[in-house]
């Protein structure tokens, strides 16, 4: 039987994250082939995968970032089953390094990515590494981009929420605050659409119909039921669509007033949102 020290022990535990005593059988059963080892680590991890397949991942890591010129921002989610596990700083770093990953390559769907070589391993290969160092399923659940003529991002300090926004124009006045506003704004207010235009028209069905229930609730009479309901439909506009919006930070202006003070001709073109449990 070979024999295994501490110090191989330590160095396959140093190398890999896994658990000390994960490490010692590894080792013992790869004959102290360390290479193999490593292997049988990241098999396990494999296999963690598979047994947990069927678990919720419910909590997890949200991330957005632009690339270094500002033409591109992603926004990812790493999802896990708990919040202990989601809070583990070698998770965070995994995460963080997907979506440096993500700005740098912008693939243009969540398959392309899990498949971008990280490290000399695929992106899902590196989260089933971890899988095997945690004991916790994790899933990389979303995947979004945008492209423009400057972006911006937002993470909120929780990691459970994060927001993606393009401007028209890469220079205009106060341009790099009202991108900050933007994305925040887009963050917590969680939008729909850019205006009332663009709402889908499938929502502005289900609106209608919700308001017009409403009011029949409410006892109106049937032949104002349409007029109630296009009332309620405006104030939806108002509320859910982000240039109509009241500005977070001063409700006395809209979003639309906000970015009107620093260029007149300043609006979004494109923006996305991912928060843990949509």
């Amino acid at each position: 039987m070979t024999k295994i020290t501490a110090a191989e022990v330590n160095k396959l535990r140093q190398s890999t994250g896994a658990g000390m005593m994960d490490c010692k059988k590894a080792l013992v059963e790869s004959e102290g082939d360390f290479e193999k080892a490593v292997d049988m680590l990241r098999k396990k991890g494999q296999k963690v995968a598979s047994k947990r397949a069927d678990r919720d991942t419910n909590e997890g890591v949200v991330l957005a970032k632009t690339n270094k010129d500002a033409t591109a921002a992603a926004v990812i989610m790493l999802n896990s089953e708990t919040d202990f596990v989601a809070k583990n700083k070698e998770v965070i770093s995994l995460a963080k390094s997907i979506i440096d990953i993500a700005v740098e390559k912008t693939p243009t769907t969540l398959e392309e990515l899990k498949n971008i070589n990280m490290n000399g391993r695929t992106v899902e290969e590196n989260i089933t590494d971890m899988i095997g160092k945690t004991g916790e399923k994790l899933k990389l659940s979303y995947y979004e981009t945008v492209k423009g003529n400057k972006t911006f991002a937002y993470t909120h300090s929780n990691n459970k929420v994060a927001s993606i926004a393009v401007l028209n124009k890469k220079e205009a006045n106060l341009i790099d605050g009202a991108g900050k506003d933007i994305v925040m704004q887009i963050a917590a207010m969680a939008p729909v659409a850019i205006d009332k235009n663009d709402v889908p028209q499938d929502i502005i069905n289900k609106e209608i119909e919700i308001g017009k229930e409403q009011a029949r609730q409410e006892g109106k009479p049937e032949d104002l039921l349409e007029k109630i309901a296009m009332g309620k439909l405006n104030k939806f506009y108002k509320e859910s669509t982000l240039l109509n919006q009241d500005f977070i930070k001063d409700t006395k202006k809209s979003v639309r007033q906000m970015l009107a003070e620093a260029d007149k001709e300043l609006t979004v073109t494109d923006f996305k949102r991912l928060t843990l449990g949509q």
